[in-house]
């Protein structure tokens, strides 16, 4: 099976969240962790889960490259670097400079960035990004501990981002479809224009950006621009039809739910989530050690994973306490605080016999998957938009990885109805 699209992605949730696009659209995917030192497995789409979205520019751009060489060795296409949907970076990175180091490795000199997702509520206009009736800014993004996202305006900050002119497709050039998106990406290029976003309020507008840069070396941006990209190969006769591009094992264990996202939709979750099921909310501020943490966790889990009922243990936080956590610990590490006492509660409640298992955050799921030791994941069905299980080997686990504002509020309890 020829390797047609290879892609990057900067978190490990957003990695499953793509894999789940291309699935859905009748490629086979697999996602493997970290960059690969053997040959890739095979699949009509490979994704390289890196966990790179905070990491230091220098590290996030030689991981990247790295993954790159992977891919074109083993005969890509074409390929893609998946960011959030909500654009998470700062203005040193890592969108920009990642992107920029591809380009030149590949040899390209233009790229689109479009982090639409509608179907989540991500849609872009005139280069502002909205999350469902608010811009980005105003949001609940503007509070992410790691990348508060203060500006919607896609053009300011990728140009903060890159040493290369940064233009935009708006809206009024997207409606009109294919051909237009193509002649104003070749004005860009003509123009010498590196970088361009591309306005996106409906799946019909990614469909068309998707058939657009069919031609590019490279396509950046969130899973939604990925909805496209399958036709492209199928119309070039180099992808058959596949119904069965998400089967599955059949799930087996104990089901567990572990969040370390603040973000507002996993809040949200964990406080419908109380009301129905056994729920354990760790205060990483009064117990700021790990190990007391996850001591904490599965000495309260004993007995609980019996009933057939899942249980939740949620090291999230308001806002507030978050802020009130940095403060005391420095930003990255309350940061990695919290990661190791989930990633640690995991491996605690995959010992006792949980075969089902949510993890609800980007870098909590890195964390969660690297402390599993887990190298590759197979995709499979969807249970929210952008969210699939997965079939995690060697572990023989299914997991499904969550971005931390992905999920609708039931989203805890009716993740293991799927399978």
């Amino acid at each position: 099976m020829p390797l047609l699209l290879g892609c990057i992605a900067d978190d490990f949730t957003g990695a499953t969240d793509l894999a789940n696009t291309l699935v859905k659209a009748g490629m086979s995917a697999v996602q493997v962790i970290g960059v690969p030192t053997g040959p890739l497995p095979e699949a009509d789409a490979v994704i390289i889960a890196l966990k790179i979205r905070t990491a230091p520019v220098t590290e996030a751009v030689g991981q990247s490259l790295a993954a790159c060489d992977a891919l074109t060795k083993a005969g890509a296409k074409q390929l893609f670097w998946k960011y959030c949907s909500t654009f998470d970076s700062t203005d040193q990175g890592n969108i920009g400079p990642v992107g920029d180091a591809l380009l030149k490795r590949l040899g390209s000199g233009f790229a689109i960035a479009c982090p639409a997702f509608p179907t989540n509520g991500r849609t872009i206009y005139l280069g502002h990004l909205f999350v469902g009736g608010a811009l980005l800014n105003e949001s609940g993004m503007e509070n992410h501990p790691l990348t508060p996202m203060t500006d919607p305006n896609l053009v300011r900050v990728m140009a903060r981002q890159t040493d290369g002119s940064v233009g935009l497709v708006s809206f009024p050039v997207v409606e009109q479809g294919v051909a237009a998106i193509r002649r104003a990406m070749t004005g860009m290029m003509d123009r010498g224009t590196r970088w361009a976003i591309v306005d996106a309020v409906s799946d019909a507008h990614l469909m068309a950006i998707g058939e657009a840069v069919a031609p590019q070396a490279l396509v950046t941006g969130g899973s939604g621009v990925a909805m496209g990209l399958p036709e492209n190969f199928r119309r070039a006769g180099l992808l058959p039809e596949r119904s069965d591009a998400g089967a599955l094992p059949p799930m087996t264990g104990a089901a567990a739910v572990v969040a370390g996202s603040c973000s507002r939709a996993t809040l949200g979750q964990i406080g419908l989530a109380r009301d129905h099921v056994p729920v354990l909310e760790l205060d990483a501020l009064a117990t700021p050690d790990a190990k007391a943490m996850t001591a904490q966790a599965l000495a309260w889990v004993d007995g609980k994973l019996e009933d057939g009922r899942p249980v939740v243990i949620a090291a999230s936080a308001t806002p507030e306490k978050v802020a009130a956590l940095q403060a005391k610990l420095g930003r990255d590490a309350a940061g990695a605080l919290v990661e190791d006492a989930v990633a640690s509660i995991a491996e605690g409640l995959v010992a006792r016999g949980v075969g089902r298992l949510v993890v609800a955050g980007g870098e909590t799921s890195g964390a969660v998957v690297t402390r599993l030791g887990v190298t590759s994941l197979r995709i499979g069905p969807e249970i929210d938009p952008g969210v699939p299980w997965t079939f995690a080997e060697p572990k023989g686990i299914h997991l499904a990885l969550k971005s931390g504002n992905f999920g609708a509020r039931d989203f805890f309890l009716k993740a293991f109805d799927h399978g």
